[in-house]
């Protein structure tokens, strides 16, 4: 045994200047864990009913309160949203169902923005999908039906593929124009090419490149613009 009890006990630690003192046991020297868990359940629970949408109750003043903390404003026509894309613009129905849904701003911009990136690209795929049923389509009563049509493809193919610059023929059969071009090309029918100011001589494959990432020519579809690609790569590869 010590010879000195009084010596032999231990100090009571001192509180950590960060812990309120109403957490601290002082007697202990260690922290009040209940106390501290009651204050944080208490303060949850204040905060949730903060967040809540006011009851049917609640006057104009404590809605606005409310609006304000969360950084709804007074009505939809208050979302300044920043356009990601022209076909996903603000839209007045939707943004009145989003503020009566008790949207802040910045979660209004996030929904348009997802619409942009991941709505966008799926229309887009669906668009090319449907224009290239409806170019095989016209190829097919071109060519006098599937089975013609599918002998003529795989003839037509092989003879671009052996004779063309890989990105020509891509470029061609990406249409019904360039794919009946193709076929004249490959009997040898292939018309003389007059030089105009729709289609000049002077495209490189660069500036028909470009063209075929115009939306005129893969999703319009427009005819004099679709027509001005396919007269560009024939006379490209006449030389």
């Amino acid at each position: 045994m010590p010879d000195n009890l009084l010596q032999a006990a231990p100090a009571a630690s001192a509180r950590p200047s960060e812990i309120p003192e109403k957490f601290w046991d002082a007697e202990a020297g260690a922290l009040r864990v209940e106390a501290l868990l009651k204050s944080y359940r208490e303060l949850e629970r204040r905060l949730s009913q903060r967040l809540a949408p006011p009851s049917e109750s609640a006057d104009e003043e404590e809605r606005r309160r409310w609006r304000e903390m969360l950084d709804i404003p007074e009505g939809p026509e208050g979302y300044a949203i920043e356009a990601r894309h022209e076909l996903c613009g603000p839209d007045p129905e939707i943004n009145a169902r989003l503020h009566a849904a008790g949207f802040s701003c910045a979660q209004v911009q996030l929904v348009y923005d997802l619409a942009s990136e991941r709505l966008l690209p799926l229309i887009a795929e669906a668009a090319q999908q449907f224009e290239a049923d409806r170019q095989t389509e016209r190829l097919r009563a071109h060519f006098g039906g599937e089975e013609r049509f599918r002998r003529v493809a795989t003839q037509v193919s092989a003879w671009g593929r052996a004779n063309l610059p890989p990105a020509v023929f891509e470029a061609l059969a990406a249409t019904s124009e360039g794919v009946i071009a193709l076929e004249r090309m490959m009997q040898g029918g292939e018309p003389s090419l007059v030089r105009d100011a729709a289609a000049p001589a002077a495209m490189d494959e660069g500036e028909l490149r470009r063209m075929m990432r115009d939306a005129r020519y893969w999703r319009q579809r427009e005819p004099e613009f679709v027509r001005r690609v396919t007269d560009g790569f024939r006379k490209l590869v006449s030389g």
